[in-house]
């Protein structure tokens, strides 16, 4: 089933991210992960991307694991980092084969100072481009709302957006976010630009508390100040910091999908516990 059927079909929609390992002795660990997430029944389970070498056919094994073997619709990433069009093409009609339907395009992190290849993409407007033109998918793009990290500007950054829209992204999930202010602005913004795609709400419940200062390294995502008290008491006691931070993603779903999100993403992090605590959260409100 293609995610925009899904998202339109619901009132509120609650999907998981996966990631697979680095090597392929890992693969059945993976696969265990897997399966107790499916069992929490997400709408849709997304498995991340690495481009290139051994590690890709990881993530298309698991997104067949999660689609055929599990029974969940899966949303498989394509990077265009490393990713040769020929490479692409191949990794689009194995999906095709396997009854996958959607994908999520992106760009990835490109390193400083590398060049584009020849016969690679820079850009995911131009992998959207071509997944379209192979024909058969839903395609999902990424957004920023506090503005990708290398835009100019906020502004610039939705430009860049509509730029996807006009090449075949029919729906967007957003980069993880701790503050529901910025969301509601940041939608309110899209749809003065006429960007009118379904957006799916990215969350990251934080379970420690030097994961998060990484992740702030990379994005520049704002931490507000409620927010850091939390890390602050709590970060050098794990188990308080995992209560902790459960609680605050559940909060700020609920909030959310009081103030109409219809889509929320969890970025799981392979961690289907923490995943299981807060569908139970939410068991009434999100049915």
């Amino acid at each position: 089933m293609k995610i925009t059927d899904i998202v339109n079909a619901k009132k509120v929609t609650v999907s998981c991210e996966l990631f697979p390992p680095q090597h392929g002795s890992e693969l059945g660990g993976a696969t265990s992960i897997v399966r107790d997430t499916a069992a929490l029944k997400p709408s849709f389970i997304s498995v991340t991307y690495h481009a290139g070498g051994d590690t890709s056919s990881h993530s298309i094994r698991l997104a067949d694991e999660v689609q055929n073997m599990c029974g969940i619709t899966a949303l498989p990433h394509l990077t265009c980092v490393s990713s040769a069009k020929d490479i692409v093409q191949g990794a689009l009609a194995e999906l095709k084969a396997l009854g996958i339907e959607n994908i999520l395009a992106l760009r990835g992190d490109i390193g400083e100072g590398k060049a584009k290849a020849e016969g690679t993409y820079r850009y995911a407007c131009e992998l959207m481009e071509d997944i379209r033109d192979h024909g058969g998918f839903c395609i999902g793009g990424a957004c920023y709302p506090e503005g990708h990290p290398e835009a100019e500007t906020l502004q610039r950054d939705i430009e860049s957006l509509k730029t996807k829209a006009d090449s075949g992204c029919q729906f967007l999930t957003t980069q993880m976010f701790f503050d529901n202010n910025i969301l509601y602005k940041f939608l309110y913004k899209l749809s003065q630009k006429g960007i009118n795609a379904p957006v799916l709400a990215g969350i990251m419940p934080v379970t420690n508390s030097t994961q998060i200062k990484r992740i702030v390294e990379l994005s520049g995502t704002v931490l507000p100040l409620r927010f850091q008290n939390i890390l602050d008491k709590f970060g050098g006691k794990p188990a308080a910091m995992k209560q902790a931070g459960i609680a605050y993603a559940t909060e700020q779903i609920i909030d959310l999908i009081a103030n109409g999100v219809r889509g929320i993403h969890l970025y799981t992090m392979n961690k289907p516990d923490v995943a299981s605590q807060i569908m139970h959260n939410l068991s009434d409100i999100i049915t």
